[in-house]
This record gives C-alpha cells, sequence and structure tokens, in this order.
C-alpha cells in the first residue's frame, strides 16, 4: 500500500525517436532538451535504449548519446535501459560505462537486456556469435561486474577507465528468465512493462521471492516501465496519443517508420485486429489529464508495489512531449 505518490522516484526512458518530417540530428537534440527538464521536473534518471536497423529510433549508439545526454545536466542519473549485451564484449562495456562514471561519477546506471534490440539479420551483422552470447549472458554480467569492482586490479585484462568505478547494473527484463537472474545475483529488476505487459507481475513475483541480498543491493527493488501521454484534458491527450499507437501498430506489421503526426481518428489508420495487438502491447499506458493519471498510475503502483516507476512518453510534438513529462511529474509529485 503506498501511502502518498511523493514517497515513489519517478524516472524516463528515451529512444531518440525521430519524427515524420523530422531528422536524425533534431531527434538527439530533443532527447539532450528533454533531459534538461527532466532534472528540473525531478525526475531520477534518464535512460536510453539500444536499438539497431530502425529508421524511427535514433539511439543505437548508447554509451555516446549517454555522455552528450550527462554533459547537458547536473544532478540526474543517466543510464542505459538497456544496452543488449549479448551484442557487445563485456570488457568494452566496462570501459564505456567506466569512462562515463570517470567523467560523471555517482550519476551512470548500466541497465543490461539480452534481446537483440533489432531484426535477426541485423543482430547477425553486429555479431556472427551472438546466440552463443545470448547463452552467455549471466557469466558476461559477471565478468562486467569484475571489470568493473576494484578487486580485478591483479587481473591480467583490466578495464581502464573502469576498474574500480562499480558503476550500478540492473537486469532488465520481458518474461520471467530476467526475474530468476537478477534475483540469483542481487541486482536491481527494470520490467519493460511499457511494451511487453504479459508476464509483470509472475516477474515480480518470482524476482522478490528468490532475491538474494549482493554487494550492490540489500532487499529487492523493482522498477516497471509505463506509457504516459499526459495533456490537459482527456481528449487532447487521446488525440495526442494516437502516434504512439501508430508506432505500436508499427511494431505489430513491422512497418517502423518515423513517429506520425497524431491524427482524429485511428479507425481509418489501423484494423480490428491491429487494434487488438496494439491495445494489449500498451496495457500499462496512462493516457490523459492529471486527475486520470493520478487515479491509474496509484492503481498500478499499489498493483506492483513498485519501489520506482519509469515512464515513456511518445508524443509526435516536442513541447507537447515535454509537457506530457511535466503534467507527470506534477502528478507523482502530489
Amino acid at each position: 500500500m503506498i501511502h502518498k505518490l511523493s514517497s515513489i522516484p519517478f524516472s524516463v526512458l528515451d529512444l531518440a525517436v525521430v519524427t515524420q518530417g523530422g531528422s536524425v540530428a533534431g531527434a538527439i537534440r530533443n532527447s539532450r532538451d528533454l533531459a534538461v527538464h527532466a532534472e528540473k521536473y525531478g525526475y531520477s534518471r534518464f535512460w536510453m535504449a539500444e536499438h539497431h536497423n530502425m529508421e524511427n529510433i535514433a539511439s543505437s549508439a548508447t554509451s555516446v548519446l549517454l555522455g552528450h545526454i550527462a554533459e547537458a545536466t547536473n544532478t540526474i542519473r543517466v543510464g542505459s535501459g538497456g544496452v543488449m549485451l549479448p551484442n557487445h564484449s563485456p570488457l568494452v562495456i566496462a570501459e564505456q560505462f567506466g569512462t562515463l562514471a570517470t567523467m560523471y561519477p555517482n550519476r551512470i546506471d548500466l541497465g543490461l537486456g539480452r534481446a537483440p534490440g533489432t531484426d535477426q539479420v541485423t543482430a547477425n551483422a553486429i555479431r556472427e556469435n551472438r546466440m552463443q552470447e545470448v547463452q552467455r549472458f549471466p557469466e558476461n554480467v559477471k565478468l562486467l561486474q569484475q571489470y568493473l569492482s576494484a578487486d580485478n586490479q591483479n587481473s591480467k585484462v583490466r578495464a581502464i577507465p573502469g576498474e574500480g568505478t562499480n558503476v550500478p547494473i540492473w537486469i532488465l527484463g520481458s518474461s520471467t528468465d530476467s526475474a530468476y537472474l537478477a534475483a540469483e545475483l542481487g541486482l536491481p529488476y527494470a520490467f519493460a512493462s511499457h511494451f511487453a505487459p504479459q508476464q509483470l507481475m509472475p516477474a515480480i513475483r518470482i524476482y522478490r521471492q528468490r532475491f538474494k541480498p549482493s554487494k550492490q543491493l540489500e532487499k529487492p527493488y523493482v522498477m516497471p516501465g509505463i506509457n504516459v501521454v499526459a495533456a490537459d484534458t482527456d481528449d487532447q491527450a487521446e488525440y495526442l496519443s494516437s502516434s504512439m499507437k501508430q508506432m505500436f501498430m508499427g511494431v505489430v506489421t513491422g512497418d517502423r517508420k518515423p513517429m506520425q503526426p497524431p491524427v482524429d481518428d485511428m479507425s481509418r489508420v489501423w484494423d480490428i485486429h491491429q487494434k487488438m495487438a496494439v491495445e494489449q502491447l500498451l496495457t500499462c499506458s496512462l493516457i490523459g489529464n492529471k486527475e486520470k493519471i493520478k487515479r491509474e498510475i496509484t492503481v498500478f503502483l499499489e498493483e506492483t508495489e513498485a519501489d520506482e516507476v519509469m515512464m515513456a512518453s511518445y508524443v509526435y510534438d516536442h513541447d507537447e512531449r515535454l509537457k506530457s513529462h511535466q503534467l507527470f511529474s506534477e502528478v507523482m509529485k502530489s
């Protein structure tokens, strides 16, 4: 039971979404501007996610962008939500995030996932032996922890910068598999309920029941993801949310276009099957004015007993997107 919303930290997930008629450079500028505003609004973290071969997402070189975001801000934590570890050498990730943590001390988070963040052909182009690395994911997480610890100084392979930074590692997941690993390693757990809501509650239960305390974390810490489109009125929020719905329709159909402008009537855009599929993906979405969002986030937090919540707000117009983040922060601080 939550006593008041203001006791729950709230954070941002951003993908540097490219809009129809916009540019990749513009998407990156907007992400940086959003991070500056999110810091002012009182958000705890600003995370970006690794995706590849998608013309609507510009966050493929995640660690590079995180440096760009951290340089523009002062206090907000900056991190990956996540880095897809099987795409990379653990040593290289330790060096990249160790460099960030050296430049921006006590502000960098390293969220790790095992999905490719792309289609299979592109995944093979990223790393030919990727499937073997997926199987090695638990060992590679431990290896990464080793590289980032001061205990690694006598090893033949060292991450410099990185060693001794102890960058906080999170396990990301969209199924119960990740819950077992996060619990076993005693790491905080971020669940991708903003696009994969089906296994949220079973995953949280498994994680909490099986959690083993670690050097990094004494007790379970859960941060589920939600989508938020907040506006002055419910009607305006519904209108703005049509861009998000079109974006998720692209996930369903495989037709990934830059984010489309909002439309008055989604029935002209999707058929009944696409509508049902998108609505299932968007189960954990809050769309409306502040009063409606407050009611719905209160229910969500009571059901999940989340320790923190991470929101994504996919809105076509940048100013409206900033406002959506501002309104949600006002709800969470109430």
